[in-house]
């Protein structure tokens, strides 16, 4: 095994630790062990924004705007989508907008060029990664990441880049890029640049876990800091009394912030290697395959029923989960021993997807955008009242 699978295998037990679905009497210790370590990580995460509340940390400003779109918890939110229509819709009021990311699990440098930064310190002189210029895709998605690769290949006339230290890719963006807008792709926990919007997402469906924090749960700080949210945003919401509940939470914990409901809608299938679209009725009657390294594959897998076809098989992956050639043909084959008509996946997996020759049954994704439901404007209406105030 490859030390990413090993480290696969390690977090999805820990999943499955933190979900309840293993109870043996040492599963029961390790998330005993779990629990004190996340009490540890919540130390450090106040003391850490504390630091930043009384300035003895600084956050940078770098004269232009700055928008933070993120979330509390670990993936799961569908947060690449409301990015993409930011993007979209900032670039169509004439600015020169670049989205800021990490590249979580992009391919990193060799560990020879680790070393020789560490000790030459010449880090800070190595440029950020540049997905696009707003013109050309200029890496794939295993250099890029697979979500700031999405965004590239989705938006035209909008750059994406990616370095773990988003002020200096900030300022080159603005400096090389000539960007004078900057979105910070999951920005809530970037302290360090300080944003003029702070556009917080909340997955309506299950918010906030288990309440726990990292690794016991999957809250990456504690709830009351969403009071530093200027807009939260209720994803995947379908209305009913349990939003009513969770706007009133929202409020308790940050009354100025204004609360927005919103929901993915299904677009159009795409096939994954041939990029050909079929309308939504084609799965009407169909019995489906699903495949997934999502953080949240039980809203996609229940979602798939609801568009008429038949869910017959499904696997799923660790979130980020980067496809082995060998794993698609295998997953392929049981999709064939359940008599599936077609495979199914989401947009940010098929950019994992290995080429393969072998195309038994065909490989769609589901392209989705976003709907406003409270409010009679549109999500492009919304975005620009919010950065054009």
């Amino acid at each position: 095994m490859t030390i990413r699978e090993i480290i696969e295998v390690g977090e999805q037990y820990v999943i499955e630790i933190i979900g309840g679905r293993r109870r043996t009497r040492w599963d029961r210790l390790f998330c005993a062990f779990l629990f004190a370590i996340s009490r540890v990580y919540a130390n450090v995460v106040l003391l850490r924004q504390t630091l930043y509340d009384h300035r003895i940390l600084r956050q940078r400003m770098l004269g232009c705007l700055v928008v933070s779109v993120g979330n509390l918890t670990v993936g799961g939110t569908g947060k690449t989508p409301v990015v993409e229509v930011f993007a979209k819709t900032l670039a169509a009021k004439g600015r020169r907008v670049a989205i800021l990311s990490r590249g979580y699990r992009s391919k990193g440098k060799p560990v020879l060029q680790h070393v020789r930064d560490a000790f030459l310190k010449t880090s800070k002189k190595t440029p950020p990664r540049v997905v696009t210029d707003g013109k050309r895709l200029l890496m794939d998605s295993a250099l890029a990441g697979d979500e700031p690769y999405m965004l590239a290949t989705n938006l035209s006339n909008v750059m994406v880049v990616v370095d773990k230290d988003r002020v200096k890719a900030g300022l080159y963006a603005i400096r090389k890029l000539g960007a004078d807008t900057l979105l910070l792709d999951d920005g809530f926990q970037y302290l360090r640049l300080r944003p003029r919007l702070n556009i917080l997402l909340i997955d309506a469906t299950i918010p906030f876990h288990n309440h726990h924090m990292l690794p016991r749960g999957l809250l990456r700080e504690p709830i009351r800091n969403l009071r530093r949210a200027d807009y939260v945003l209720l994803t995947k919401s379908t209305g009913g009394s349990h939003i009513r509940h969770l706007r009133r939470f929202v409020m308790r914990h940050n009354p100025r912030a204004e609360i927005i409901e919103c929901t993915h809608r299904p677009l159009h299938l795409q096939d994954v290697f041939t990029q050909e679209r079929r309308p939504l009725t084609f799965l009407k009657g169909k019995r489906l395959a699903a495949i997934s390294g999502i953080a949240a594959p039980d809203s996609f897998e229940n979602f798939l029923p609801t568009l008429g076809g038949e869910l017959v098989y499904a696997e799923r992956f660790i979130d980020h989960h980067r496809f082995r050639q060998q794993e698609i043909i295998d997953f392929l084959n049981a999709s064939l021993n359940h008599r599936a008509d077609l495979i199914v996946t989401t947009e940010k997996d098929a950019v994992r997807f290995p080429k393969i020759d072998r195309r038994d049954l065909p490989f769609y994704f589901l392209r989705v955008e976003i709907d406003i439901l409270s409010g009679a404007e549109t999500f492009n209406d919304c975005i620009a009242r919010i950065c054009f105030l």
